[in-house]
Formats: structure tokens, sequence, C-alpha cells
């Protein structure tokens, strides 16, 4: 049995195009793998797009969800399942972390439903193999979890902060931690070091959350609805300093 629960880390497709992320990233999880067992869960999207558009694929989005065809499924797997988390799993072995690269799919890890009409292959989470993950984690391995999902008719594309999300719930994480370029939600000047859900949502009416954090605002609050006790916004010196904004109920 592991001493502390893990920590669920997500990392978004932008941050995974900023030249010098991905090592810096595997540094910072070597740091912190040393004291709390970590899960990293991660997207790809732009690397995904940029892949679909060399295709002659246009990316098409309804509320944020990337719709999912057959071809767009295949990119989707391609590039997170392949590219994107082998560079990470790479990356966590060269800083000294043993590292096991897995997708949803792997071992039933992640079973879904499909999203709905006119999204394709898009899934929701409805079941995750915690015992899979809580196993790794007792060998001291650090699972890189792509969101490619196993449903009724195959493989189904997922959003990988719900993902996250889910993942954090199933395992009653000891948090959540959404990593950004920013240390975590600024008001005014100086940045929020806790939030409950509803002066989260508040702040979005007012407008002093805008622009790029209002996803990620979002997905830390979806992150709580899952279950999830508290999920943390910041950036990679606040994942080693524990450090950024904590939201929780």
């Amino acid at each position: 049995m592991l001493d502390t629960m893990p920590i669920v880390v997500k990392i978004g497709g932008n941050d995974l195009e900023r030249p010098g992320f991905i090592d810096e990233l595997a540094l910072s999880v070597a740091a912190l793998h040393q004291q709390t067992p970590c899960i990293l869960v991660h997207g790809g999207g732009q690397a995904i797009n940029r892949m679909q558009k060399q295709l002659g694929l246009e990316p098409v989005y309804v509320n944020g969800q990337r719709v999912t065809d057959s071809a767009s499924l295949a990119v989707a797997e391609m590039m997170l399942s392949g590219a994107v988390n082998k560079e990470l799993t790479m990356a966590l072995l060269r800083a000294g972390v043993d590292a096991l690269g897995l997708s949803g799919v792997d071992r039933g890890l992640l079973r879904v439903e499909p999203w709905g009409e006119n999204m394709g292959r898009v899934g929701r989470i409805v079941n995750v193999r915690a015992d899979v993950l809580l196993g790794l984690c007792e060998q001291g391995v650090v699972p890189v979890v792509s969101p490619i999902s196993l449903g009724p008719e195959g493989r189904y594309n997922v959003n990988a902060d719900h993902a996250a999300g889910a993942i954090a719930a199933a395992l009653h994480a000891a948090h959540a931690t959404f990593l950004t370029n920013v240390p975590g939600v600024k008001i005014g000047a100086e940045v929020a070091p806790y939030l409950t859900v509803a002066q989260a949502q508040e702040l979005i009416a007012q407008g002093v959350i805008t622009g790029g954090m209002i996803p990620k605002v979002q997905a830390a609050l979806a992150a709580i609805a899952s279950g999830v006790q508290k999920a943390i916004i910041t950036d990679l010196p606040g994942l080693s300093a524990g450090t950024g904004t904590v939201f929780a109920v």
C-alpha cells in the first residue's frame, strides 16, 4: 500500500509546444516523485491539429471538444498515444524516473461511453481501473497516460482535462494539478492562493478571470465536480514548490 496517495498532473498541448518544457517538466517530476507518487495525464491538441492539416483534414470543435471522425481518431491516436506520450516518457527516463507510457485502451484503463450525437468517436469516461495505476505507483513507476480510451465500438478520443479529473477522482488522489505557463489565477497583480468553486464562478461572471485562464479554471472546477477534493492551477516552479491557486468546494 502507498503511504501517500498520488497526485495527478495534467499537461496541456500548448505547454508541450514550448521549447524546453518537456525536459523542465521531467526534472520537476523527478524531484517531486521522490516524495509523492505522480501520474501524468497529457493532451496534445496542437500536435494533432498540425498533423491533421498536413493530411488535409480540418480540425472541428464543438464547445471545446474535438469532433472526431474515424480519420481524426487515427491522427489523435498516432500523436497522443504515439509521439507525445513517448516524448514525455523518454524525457522522464532521461531524468532518472522509472516511467511507463500507456493509453486508456491498455488494460482497459479508461472505459467510456459515446459523448453524444455529432461528436463522432468522442468518449465520456464511465470507469477507471484505479488498481492499474496504483499498482504502478507502488512499484515506483510514473504512469504517463494518453487519453485515448476504450468504448463500445473500439477506441475513442477523450478530452485530457476530463481524463485527469476522472483519474484523480477514481484514485482519491491527493489532488489534481493543471499545469500552465502562469503561477496561478491572478486577481489584480496577485495570485489568489485559494478559491472556492463559487468564488471562481463569480470571478468568471464578473470578468475578473478572462481569456485563456477561463478554460483552465473550468478544468479545475470540472475535476472538483468529478469528486476530486482539491485542484490546483500552477506552473512548473509552482509544481515543485507546492504553490499556485487551490480550488476546493
